[in-house]
């Protein structure tokens, strides 16, 4: 039996802050890490943490360096199993079903911002088969353009395809301006959200070409 997300209200959960801790242990003894620009991370209000995607751990890693619980998307397969369904909810992640606009999805991710947290969210909408960034997707965008939020851009790197022991260097970017963005407001065309994704998806690029540089 699949597990049924409850998209009514917000859920922040008590597991997640202490998971969070040992998460940080696991991953450090998996890969060499190295975070880079935490310190551009707001410390208050809501905002997109948007990030490359390169493997099933990504939320996980991007998540460590912040202060703050982050709530993520993660595609509805990933909940098609009660138990694990359950788990994913406690660590903050709720399911979003890829081959449709999912409405209670993009309004769920909308109240997290809204609600003054942080939504990470991977434009690409699914992982690079080549560890490199790809193009994005209009997702993010339409939520950063309703709640009218900054995005900080995130990228991932790895020059050894993520395997055991590799180094990962992850380095935050300065937060997007919303109005930097240039969304139009009287129009929800998908080229008004296509220019905004490629921006993003630039910015992410930008951080993810400096590799292991300082």
């Amino acid at each position: 039996m699949s597990y049924k997300f409850d998209f009514s209200k917000k859920h922040s959960r008590f597991v997640y802050r202490i998971l969070r801790p040992l998460a940080n242990i696991i991953i450090r003894l998996k890969y060499r890490m190295r975070y880079i620009g935490v310190e551009n991370l707001p410390q208050k209000g809501g905002f997109i943490l948007a990030s490359n995607h390169v493997m099933a751990l990504d939320p996980v890693i991007i998540a460590i360096a912040c202060k703050r619980p982050m709530h993520f998307m993660a595609k509805n397969e990933l909940f098609k199993y009660k138990p694990i369904g359950w788990f994913l909810t406690q660590l903050n992640a709720f399911p979003v079903d890829r081959t449709k606009f999912d409405e209670d999805a993009i309004n769920y991710a909308i109240d997290v911002v809204n609600q003054g947290d942080i939504l990470g969210i991977f434009p690409e909408g699914t992982r690079s088969p080549d560890f490199t960034p790809k193009k994005g997707k209009g997702g993010a965008c339409c939520i950063a353009k309703v709640c009218k939020c900054d995005v900080v851009p995130v990228s991932i790197y790895t020059c050894d395809k993520g395997k055991l022991g590799t180094k990962l260097t992850v380095r935050y970017g300065k937060p997007i301006p919303h109005a930097d963005l240039k969304f139009d407001p009287d129009s929800m065309r998908m080229k008004d959200l296509r220019y905004a994704t490629n921006y993003i998806m630039e910015k992410i690029t930008e951080l993810w070409e400096k590799g292991h540089g300082n």
